[in-house]
């Protein structure tokens, strides 16, 4: 376990359009809001996960450490996975499945939405094109529902007979849990979310694409955000912290490390599964 520096007031006693990243082919127009969390996380330990994208043997490696170190705590327990569940990693279906069954013993989880659940979902409802979808990384999706996009093709020839069948394939409870994911989780002095907050909007008013989408115009606000914002979506070679921001990706479908950090005591504790 490694340590990262946090601003000292960084403590969980609540009481009291851009050229940003990816995805931004889907008729923006027809979004549904999505559901934003208050936390109140007095008394509690409390793990962030970073971007997961298949890795379902990464996560269940991380779980076993974060169980390891939270039998230290008597507190109520909490895991916020950072959304990207899909896409580029060979296991999205069991991550997903994974993610529908109950957390482990003694925790509470939150999961999150992240730009490609997003895409899935919008890939399923019509709004995104299979080949747009494909560009994010959705070869690896298909195939974990044992899915041959090329050889749908030689069979049918008809891309909306390929898009019937693979809609048909996805399970309705894979669907209703991409629905339902919260786009933010916000306490008084953290905000998790997937991507990041465009700068100079208050929270309240961040439109949900920037939530799950924005780049660099987040990454390299110089000036310190009012609360710490803990995000994934821009791979990292390891978690960084800058200017109140908290990058937990680490890009875990290539490098095999999936990373999380316990926050608490003004300090981040940084977990992988390695």
């Amino acid at each position: 376990m490694l340590r990262c520096s946090v601003h000292p007031e960084f403590h969980f006693d609540d009481r009291g359009p851009s050229g940003d990243g990816g995805w931004v082919r889907a008729d923006i127009s027809t979004f549904q809001p999505r559901q934003r969390l208050d936390l109140y996380l007095a008394d509690t330990a409390i793990y962030a996960i970073g971007d997961v994208h298949g890795c379902l043997d990464e996560l269940v490696a991380l779980e076993h450490k974060i169980a390891a170190d939270a039998q230290q705590f008597s507190c109520r327990k909490l895991i916020i996975m950072l959304g990207d569940y899909v896409d580029h990693g060979p296991e999205s279906k069991r991550v997903l499945n994974h993610l529908l069954g109950p957390p482990m013993l003694g925790f509470e989880r939150v999961c999150l939405l992240g730009n490609h659940e997003q895409a899935m979902l919008d890939y399923l409802d019509g709004r995104l094109s299979l080949s747009d979808w494909l560009e994010l990384g959705a070869a690896a999706t298909l195939n974990s529902y044992g899915i041959d996009p090329e050889q749908l093709f030689e069979l049918y020839q008809s891309q909306e007979k390929v898009d019937a069948v693979i809609r048909q394939q996805v399970p309705d409870e894979h669907v209703r849990l991409l629905r339902g994911l919260p786009i933010i989780a916000s306490s008084r002095n953290v905000i998790f979310v997937h991507a990041g907050l465009r700068p100079g909007i208050a929270e309240e008013n961040q439109a949900d694409v920037d939530l799950i989408t924005i780049g660099s115009t987040f990454l390299d606000a110089p000036r310190p955000f009012e609360k710490w914002i803990v995000h994934g979506h821009a791979p990292v070679s390891e978690p960084q912290s800058s200017a109140h921001r908290l990058n937990l990706d680490t890009g875990a479908y290539q490098t095999g490390v999936l990373s999380a950090v316990r926050l608490g005591g003004g300090e981040g504790i940084i977990i992988t599964n390695k």
